[in-house]
């Protein structure tokens, strides 16, 4: 089974609703029968590579609201990480560019290293660490952790490599009709919108999966005893 899900690392349902696929998928016993891939979708393709806000303060402007009511909305999804394990501080999180940690999630998997290690460790150090993800040595203090060194990751970061890939998923994801993230696509037909409940996703993988047994036992096919 293949899962393809667009995500960015500055979204806190992308966070929360992976970790609850993650979850299902144990709770299942399918991690060795299921593929996943994750695919770039930027929130703001043109936010600075600096932190230029407060998180109350943009999230306050952004959906019009006080910023009391800001910080009450902040503190409600930073419950529903911690909800799930995650030490989630959103309120305190350093808004800025995510391009170059898409490159280096691309990067990584072009190498063939560890990205799903990546991808946990670019969200963790985003949202419970609190950390720059436009910062070059925090990405480099990642890389490390799946054995990409310094010089390699800056000589990548240097040039143009994988922005266009990252376009292309973007690009994708507008193509499908998908204008929120997280959004999950299982098999090609089979979909997730958001961050779902647990049993929401569960249901849902369910029904692909007897989609698949029921394409597999309708199939035609010969052996000894003939060909049906």
């Amino acid at each position: 089974m293949k899962i393809v899900y667009w995500s960015d690392y500055a979204c806190p349902y992308c966070y929360i609703g992976e970790k609850r696929l993650e979850t299902v998928i144990d709770e299942l016993g399918l991690k060795k029968d299921i593929e996943i891939e994750m695919k770039a979708f930027e929130l703001d393709p043109n936010a600075s590579r600096e932190v230029q806000s407060r998180t109350d303060e943009r999230f306050a402007k952004k959906y019009g609201m006080s910023l009391e009511d800001a910080r009450d909305q902040i503190e409600k999804i930073s419950n529903l990480g911690r909800a799930e394990g995650i030490d989630f501080k959103y309120a305190e999180t350093q808004y800025t560019n995510m391009l170059d940690a898409h490159r280096l999630t691309k990067f990584v998997a072009a190498k063939g290293k560890d990205v799903e290690k990546v991808i946990h460790l670019l969200f963790d150090a985003y949202f419970t660490k609190d950390l720059k993800l436009s910062d070059r040595k925090i990405l480099a203090d990642i890389a490390k952790q799946v054995e990409i060194n310094e010089d390699e990751l800056n000589a990548m970061l240097d040039s143009e490599d994988f922005i266009n890939e990252v376009r292309k998923d973007e690009n994708e994801a507008y193509a499908l009709g998908v204008h929120g993230v997280p959004f999950f696509m299982i098999d090609g037909k089979f979909t997730i919108p958001g961050a779902q409940s647990e049993e929401g996703i569960k249901q849902t993988l369910l029904l692909a999966l007897n989609n698949r047994l029921e394409n597999s036992e309708n199939g035609m096919s010969c052996g000894p005893d003939g060909c049906h």
